[in-house]
């Protein structure tokens, strides 16, 4: 299968470079021009070229990949001519498979929301609803997570708004660290090492998050004391007043 991508920033390299070091990698990929810097990095890889106009991808590919911000999404989809029976995947936040095909006239029309972790072949795509294509890409680039409905599926768009919080975390903690004294590149150093611990036990067990979180906290002791702290001081409802907001913005 022939892959084109319209749209050439962070993600479309991602997916990718991450493409063509999968079971996947003899499927040829064509990108648009959008993007030249990225786009001609990605033409070095075997298999990729760049396309001359975001037409020419639609015409050269069995299965385009959309994935431009969705401020211009209208402006650059819209003047396309697409066949009706080409499948499409929309990576674009927000923007409701109603309205794509408004503007393509296309049938076959998937979302996801692939994270940068897909380069290393991990983490999980939710993918609405199953196209078969893209569940067959993101399965080569982690796990495809396949989700029947929108309500899902915007749920978990918000959810993945959560990367910059989890950095800001860190970050917060470093900073109480280095007041407390200790060099910045320890606290960072023992921090990276304690997060990514954690993570390694997330993926590996299957328990419930408040049971690791019982788990991991001594009665009485500095964990349970902490993570208390953290509710009463509003931690918890602020994060799912975020979250319902994020959950609304994607609904568009």
């Amino acid at each position: 299968m022939r892959l084109g991508f319209i749209g050439t920033g962070t993600i479309t390299a991602h997916m990718v470079r991450g493409l063509k070091a999968s079971g996947l990698a003899d499927w040829p990929i064509v990108v648009s021009p959008r993007g030249a810097l990225v786009a001609a990095e990605l033409a070095q890889l075997p298999g990729v070229t760049v396309a001359g106009s975001n037409q020419a991808v639609v015409d050269a590919c069995d299965l385009v990949i959309l994935s431009v911000r969705p401020q211009v999404a209208e402006a650059v989809i819209a003047p396309l001519m697409f066949r009706a029976d080409m499948p499409i995947l929309s990576l674009i936040a927000g923007l409701h498979i109603a309205r794509i095909a408004e503007w393509t006239g296309a049938r076959d029309i998937a979302r996801a929301i692939p994270l940068p972790f897909v380069e290393r072949h991990q983490g999980v795509t939710p993918v609405f609803p199953p196209q078969p294509a893209a569940m067959q890409i993101f399965a080569a680039l982690g796990t495809a997570l396949p989700v029947d409905n929108v309500l899902a599926f915007d749920g978990y768009g918000a959810a993945s708004a959560l990367m910059a919080s989890y950095f800001g975390l860190l970050d917060c903690a470093q900073n109480w660290m280095v007041a407390q004294g200790h060099p910045a590149a320890d606290a960072g150093a023992y921090l990276r090492g304690l997060f990514g611990s954690l993570g390694d036990v997330a993926r590996e067990n299957p328990a419930g998050f408040d049971q690791l979180r019982e788990d991991h906290s001594t009665k009485g002791g500095l964990n349970e004391m902490v993570f208390h702290r953290f509710v009463q001081g509003g931690g918890g409802e602020a994060m799912q007043a975020a979250l319902t907001a994020a959950f609304r913005r994607v609904q568009g």
